[in-house]
């Protein structure tokens, strides 16, 4: 069975919750309910760091501009994560090679992750704060949800992700310019605080 599914389904995955993808694939390895899963994924050495940082953004990814910060920090490691996953699970089944399911992986995640970080720009441009812990709550069920159903039901997973993907990228589209908003808002606090440390005085707000 090919799976180039499950490398898609966990490439969009990865791109919203990296940490996730690490630590449910994991689990279903090692607990014998997916011959799917590498083993490389189910090393202690792997899950432990994955579960600190999964609690880390669990709480940062609820917090205004916090968020932002932590989807900026994050848009190099969610795609190589995407692509780190793919292509072990390419090499575990051989049904795909690893560049290619690296390349299917990475650049799922890296769109992904485009549709998160754009979309919490345009929450964070609105003054409503618990916007950004629903729209958390949700991405963490739907991420550990879809993942679950992949496991079980790859193809239909993978159709799943492509729908959230292609919607996402068109949400992101109507929400330009809320992003625009939210950055223009954060280029200007840069630099009322860079002219703040020049005069010595604090920062207006």
């Amino acid at each position: 069975m090919s799976v180039l599914p499950l490398v898609f389904t966990s490439g969009w995955a990865s791109g919203v919750n990296a940490y996730a993808v690490v630590l449910l694939l994991g689990f279903f390895g090692a607990t014998g309910l997916s011959d799917e899963v590498p083993e490389a994924l189910q090393r202690p050495e792997v899950l432990i760091p994955a579960g600190v940082l999964f609690l880390c953004e669990a709480v940062a990814d609820k917090i205004p501009y916090v968020d932002s910060v932590w989807d900026s920090v994050h848009t190099v490691i969610r795609p190589a994560a995407g692509a780190w996953v793919g292509a072990l699970l390419a090499g575990q089944s051989g049904s795909l090679s690893d560049l290619a399911a690296g390349a299917i992986g990475g650049s799922t995640a890296l769109a992904s992750h485009a549709v998160k970080a754009g979309t919490r720009m345009a929450v964070n441009s609105s003054p409503e704060p618990f916007s950004n812990v629903i729209i958390s709550l949700a991405e963490d069920l739907g991420v550990g949800g879809l993942v679950t159903f992949a496991i079980f039901h790859p193809e239909a997973a993978a159709i799943i992700a492509a729908t959230l993907l292609v919607m996402g990228l068109a949400a992101l589209y109507f929400l330009a310019s809320r992003i625009r908003r939210f950055l223009r808002r954060r280029a200007q606090r840069r630099e009322e605080r860079r002219l703040a440390g020049r005069t010595g005085s604090p920062p207006p707000g």
